[in-house]
């Protein structure tokens, strides 16, 4: 295996409806129009010398190096801003060029420090290798005068170092910071010989940086390098594999020393992040090796108990026979189990099936609901698909983009680098979310409205909007004639024409000023292309379901659906939220999103699954703790996933997890929910194992193993280990036959393979004889389920009511060093952004109680209460907190409520009505938790540490 290489074209390939020929060296090349010189060099195989040129970056011009000549032109033009014409006749290599770019080296190298045998760049150095595509021999200035060579190393940051005694500066790292990042962090600060780059006159980890790493991947020289590969030196070999973070399913290059990571690197060619990245999967990769890691089968009688390590056909036998003897004693629907979003594809359809063919019932449910099955409810009712209308890289061409209920910038960043990108571009924006979040305002880009809603009135917000458009005029009756049920769109606007869902009316409920939903709404219907980004402070409300189908009517009503631009499309949390609903994770639908109930698509499973499946939906999450606080529901099978920090209402989460008599745990850490579990089964990382990821835009990427599983199995293999024991064998290679079985059984799989995935790179399903490559975008020429069909959305405010005694409204959400309920992100670096979840309050709330800055607070709702510092900010408005819930000492779900949305359950986490106070102790479950945590997991941890 060797290390894949790149082609690096020096300035990006432009697209263009016409080509332009012209000949370079004698030869004849054609480019699309607006191609660059160097570029159109590049792709014929001549490399003109660089420095300050990238293909992912725009063309600057300032290193002087990659000079040409071209006929009947005076002067040496720079190739990488001079646009290929035709007829154009370009020398590349002449005598005059090579002496003018071994002059531009020389000035280069004499302020360059020639450590070069013991510099980390070694061998990976472009002005190293420029030095040598000129001929560079000997420096004529010397090294003597005022110079550089003794400029600091800024060595802040935790996962790379600054050393500006090797900058020369190109001005790559700025650029990137500004045209691919859009965070404008880095700046050239003085002129001329005292130019130097500097992150704002502080130091990288003091200043606005976001560690995307995409200054790190533009530099050219040591100056900005990965402390890992300072340390470890060179990787030798990479493969190609997909991020297990957050559903944008980043594509990157995991460079390796033999099964040892070396670096992350994002891949220029990854179709949903087009060699961008983030701060967790550009280097929050460590957790995969740390040292609390469970890499031994461990099993115990009773919770309090500690735990005993066994072998794996012990471990896999005690969960089997358990299995088995409850079903044996109180039924088979007495069992159950929870499928992963950061699972594989293949990983969550085995263990669906195990569920249903091997235990014999549909009990079976996600964390996928947890989030976002409003969307595949909403988005199925109206539109006939439960997924987002468009790819990733539509954004480049819409005008307007409304964001609700989503904060890219933090969750999702690298598709917030794409928006802002088109932002700066002249695209307007208009962000609906009860925060001050950073898209509204930051460098170069500031909403033209803020609809600042109260948590819990969304639906509320969508009939306003929807409401102008109606009442004004502004519907695109030609789409809606041709596309839309007529019946329904005419029973739906005179629903929404109603004075009650005026934004006059709707002001006091949502907390907006009319005028600014009237303006937003008129901007939306009128401004050009139009897209829907959205995320959880849409779907994670008792009305989420509901706000979904209101999101799409207003889509459908604009003609903004089934065309580049467009679109209505959900950001999805977790790495694998899509894929695993896709595969069937849900107690009423098989693989497909197709019903249990129905008889056809039954019978397919059942000829080739061998076994006859039950046809009435099974329990979700929430129902198997009930029934196992009532004594009916004994055991659970949880791959993957950790309920009991990540559910609501923790309290009834882990009263029902005590409950049971056999919980199996398979993860990589020992967990909250490893607290309550008998047997634990040691999980793999993504770096462990093969399989696939489906990302927020119906991307089915390849997961490529690049290290053998630390506890011998990938999670695929375990499930058919249990499986097996349980007495339903099955039996597979290889994840790629995983994937066979899903296609013949999944008619918008039908197409998939590996074998295309690794010609194509990736695909976007459906997938089959209609679309053999994908389909990008759907809905084009028509709905899925044919006519669209618009939805009454009745604004019904949540049960979750504020009062005496809890007056505020508490929020929640993520920030960007972080990741979900933090067992990935808080192993590593990372933490140093974000050592523990604060309550973020308004100044006047936090006055009125006499909170200051830093203050110990008890958060308390009628689930329960928690304390946590206090922050005030201005992010807020009066009557509202925001938290995070990414430290499991935080405990932040023990105050939030068992509501839920009408149609699929999804928590109302966006939702708690609360009190603060100041406090100086924690609370009682804080207490409790410290004692369990040292008593249980840690010693457990130590007893492990000690055997190794």
């Amino acid at each position: 295996m060797a290390l894949i290489q790149e082609l690096d074209t020096g300035t990006p390939i432009r697209v263009a409806d016409s080509m332009v020929t012209l000949t370079i060296d004698g030869e004849a090349v054609s480019v699309p129009a607006g191609t660059s010189v160097m570029a159109a060099a590049s792709l014929m195989g001549t490399k003109i010398p660089k420095l300050c040129a990238t293909d992912s970056l725009e063309p600057f011009g300032s290193c002087r190096l990659c000079l040409v000549e071209i006929e009947g032109r005076r002067g040496t033009p720079a190739s990488c801003t001079t646009v290929a014409e035709p007829g154009m006749a370009v020398r590349t290599q002449t005598p005059k060029l090579a002496k003018l770019r071994r002059g531009v080296m020389e000035l280069y190298i004499s302020d360059h420090p020639l450590t070069c045998l013991t510099c980390s760049a070694n061998g990976d150095c472009e002005l190293q290798d420029m030095a040598g595509a000129v001929g560079l021999r000997e420096v004529r200035y010397g090294y003597a005068g005022e110079n550089h060579l003794d400029a600091p190393t800024d060595a802040s940051n935790p996962y790379f170092t600054f050393e500006s005694s090797k900058c020369i500066v190109c001005n790559r790292c700025v650029r990137a910071c500004e045209e691919v990042q859009g965070t404008f962090a880095l700046t050239i600060d003085g002129r001329g010989f005292a130019s130097k780059v500097s992150p704002g006159g502080t130091d990288f980890f003091g200043s606005e940086c976001v560690s995307c790493g995409a200054c790190v991947q533009a530099c050219p020289t040591a100056t900005l390098n990965e402390k890992s590969v300072i340390v470890m030196g060179k990787p030798e070999h990479s493969a190609v594999t997909t991020c297990a973070y957050c559903g944008v399913g980043c594509s990157f290059k995991a460079e390796m020393q033999g099964d040892k990571v070396v670096r992350m690197v994002p891949f220029k060619h990854g179709k949903a992040n087009d060699g961008h990245s983030c701060v967790k999967g550009r280097f929050a990769y460590g957790y995969a090796t740390h040292k609390d890691r469970i890499t031994k089968p461990m099993i115990r009688e009773k919770i309090t108990d500690p735990w005993r390590e066994v072998t794996w056909p012990e471990a896999i036998e005690r969960a089997a026979s358990e299995f088995k003897r409850i079903q044996a004693s109180y039924g088979r629907e007495a069992v159950g189990g929870i499928t992963s979003s950061r699972c594989t594809n293949e990983e969550s359809y085995l263990v669906q099936k195990l569920i249903r063919a091997g235990f014999g019932n549909n009990n079976v449910d996600t964390c996928a609901r947890v989030c976002h099955s409003p969307t595949g409810y909403g988005l199925k009712v109206t539109v006939g698909t439960s997924a987002g209308t468009q790819d990733f890289a539509s954004v480049a061409e819409s005008d307007v983009i409304l964001v609700i209920g989503a904060n890219p910038t933090d969750g999702h960043p690298v598709f917030g680098s794409r928006m802002k990108k088109r932002l700066r571009a002249g695209a307007k924006l208009i962000v609906a979310d009860p925060r001050r979040t950073d898209i509204v305002r930051s460098p170069h880009v500031e909403a033209d409205y803020h609809l600042q809603l109260m948590p819990g009135t969304n639906v509320a917000l969508i009939n306003a909007l929807a409401h102008v458009v109606v009442t004004e005029g502004l519907i695109d009756e030609d789409y809606v004639r041709a596309r839309c049920d007529l019946r329904d769109f005419e029973v739906w606007a005179r629903f929404v024409a109603e004075a009650r869902n005026s934004p006059e009316a709707s002001e006091d409920l949502t907390g907006v000023p009319a005028a600014d939903m009237r303006a937003a709404a008129r901007l939306y219907a009128t401004g050009g292309k139009a897209a829907i980004y959205y995320g959880l402070g849409v779907t994670e409300h008792s009305q989420g379901s509901t706000m979904v189908m209101g999101m799409a009517n207003l889509a459908m009503a604009t003609g903004n659906i089934g065309r580049p631009g467009v679109g209505v499309n959900p950001l999805r949390g977790q790495n694998n939220v899509q894929g695993a609903c896709d595969m069937g994770s849900f107690p009423h639908e098989l693989p497909g999103y197709r019903h249990v109930s129905d008889d056809a698509t039954r019978e397919m499973f059942e000829s080739l699954w061998g076994v006859p499946l039950q046809n009435e939906p099974g329990l979700r999450i929430p129902n198997m703790l009930d029934e196992a606080v009532q004594g009916r529901f004994k055991g659970i099978y949880i791959q993957g996933e950790d309920p009991a920090q990540s559910d609501p209402d923790t309290q009834h989460v882990t009263a029902g997890l005590r409950a049971m008599e056999c919980v199996v745990v398979q993860d990589l850490f020992l967990n909250e929910t490893a607290k309550y579990a008998h047997v634990f089964l040691p999980g793999a990382s993504f770096l462990e194992k093969d399989g696939t990821f489906t990302n927020a835009e119906r991307r089915i990427s390849r997961v490529r193993k690049v290290m053998p599983p630390l506890a011998g199995y990938a999670d695929w293999e375990v499930t058919c280990l249990l499986s097996e024991a349980l007495g339903y064998p099955m039996r597979y290679a290889h994840p790629a036959d995983i994937m066979d079985e899903v296609a013949r059984l999944t008619p918008t799989f039908a197409g998939v393979s590996y074998a295309k995935l690794d010609e194509l790179g990736s695909i976007q399903w459906p997938c089959n004889e209609a679309a053999p490559n994908g389909t990008p975008m759907m809905h084009v020429d028509r709905f899925v389920r044919g006519l669209g069909k618009f939805m009454i959305t009745e604004f019904v405010p949540t049960e979750e009511r504020t009062g005496a005694r809890f007056p505020l409204i508490l929020t929640t959400g993520r920030i960007l060093s972080q990741y979900n309920v933090g067992a990935q992100t808080r192993r590593t670096e990372n933490s140093r952004w974000h050592e523990e979840d604060v309550l973020e309050i308004h100044p006047f709330d936090a006055e009125v109680r006499g909170i200051v800055e830093g203050d110990l607070v008890s958060l308390e709702s009628r689930s329960g209460d928690i304390s946590i510092k206090a922050r005030i900010s201005e992010r807020m408005q009066p009557g509202v907190v925001y938290t995070t819930f990414h430290h499991a000492k935080t405990g932040a779900n023990v105050i939030t409520t068992d509501y839920s949305d009408w149609a699929t359950n999804c928590p109302e986490y966006k939702v708690t009505a609360v009190q603060v106070r100041r406090t100086n102790r924690p609370s009682d479950w804080q207490a409790k938790f410290y004692e369990e945590d040292f008593s249980l997991t840690r010693i457990a941890a130590a007893r492990l540490d000690a055997a190794e």
